[in-house]
């Protein structure tokens, strides 16, 4: 942009707009605009909205966060939080595949259960805490996990849960025993509590499609080991950028 200075005249020195000021005495750079299209006829629309306020709207954004914890289970104090995207990317990854296939692998079912309590991390879906105990939640998900063991036809029950018109899946993957599903939905809190929610759901899942839902989804600090699926479904609002 070219710049000019007055030989002449002293007080005045700089570009075209400058000068559109100095000549209209206008305070703000919108009332400038503002004349210099009423003096040229431009005829263009001014927009009124503040381009900034949504800087003063309430964020409303649904946020999944979780505890994470190193193994083993015993270890009751998280290393760190993750939103759902975040926890389906370790399960889809290869991270847990090798332990995962050495679980399965395990014929006597006390040393599954040893090894899996010893081997794997585990997060706690219903929200963030100060250490795994129900009396220390800090920040509830609004996610309830709700698992089935035992399941003769995996396949067809994964199907099913997905397309259930009445809860929407937020996340769905294959048990580390590699025989049940671990299925998050959200709940609402507020009119019902975790329990209820949890009572609620099983009770419809039983008169549904007849299957039984493990008891332990009703404690809040309930912990949910990480094995591996690679085809472990999330839902698309929760999908990593």
């Amino acid at each position: 942009m070219a710049l000019h200075s007055d030989t002449e005249y002293k007080s005045f020195s700089g570009d075209a707009f400058d000068f559109a000021q100095f000549y209209f005495e206008t305070k703000t750079e919108d009332e400038l605009l503002n004349k210099i299209n009423d003096a040229l006829h431009l005829n263009l629309s001014v927009e009124e909205e503040d381009e900034l306020s949504w800087l003063d709207e309430p964020d409303n954004t649904w946020y999944t966060d979780c505890s994470f914890f190193k193994a083993p289970v015993r270890n009751v104090f998280p290393s760190k939080t993750l939103r759902l995207g975040k926890i389906h990317q370790l399960i889809v990854s290869d991270k847990y595949k090798a332990i995962t296939e050495e679980l399965r692998a395990i014929e006597d079912s006390k040393e599954k259960r040893k090894f899996k309590a010893n081997r794997f991390d585990y997060v706690t879906f219903s929200g963030v805490f100060e250490r795994r105990n129900d009396k220390f939640l800090q920040k509830h998900s609004n996610l309830i996990t709700l698992d089935f063991d035992h399941l003769q036809d995996i396949e067809k029950v994964r199907q099913q849960l997905l397309d259930d018109e009445y809860f929407e899946t937020e996340m769905l993957f294959i048990s580390p025993s590699g025989n049940g599903l671990k299925w998050i939905v959200r709940i609402e809190l507020g009119e019902f509590t975790h329990q209820e929610n949890f009572l609620a759901i099983t009770n419809y899942i039983k008169h549904t499609y007849n299957l039984e839902v493990d008891a332990s989804g009703k404690d809040v600090s309930r912990a949910c080991f990480l094995p591996h699926d690679a085809n472990a479904y999330l839902h698309k609002r929760h999908r990593l950028l």
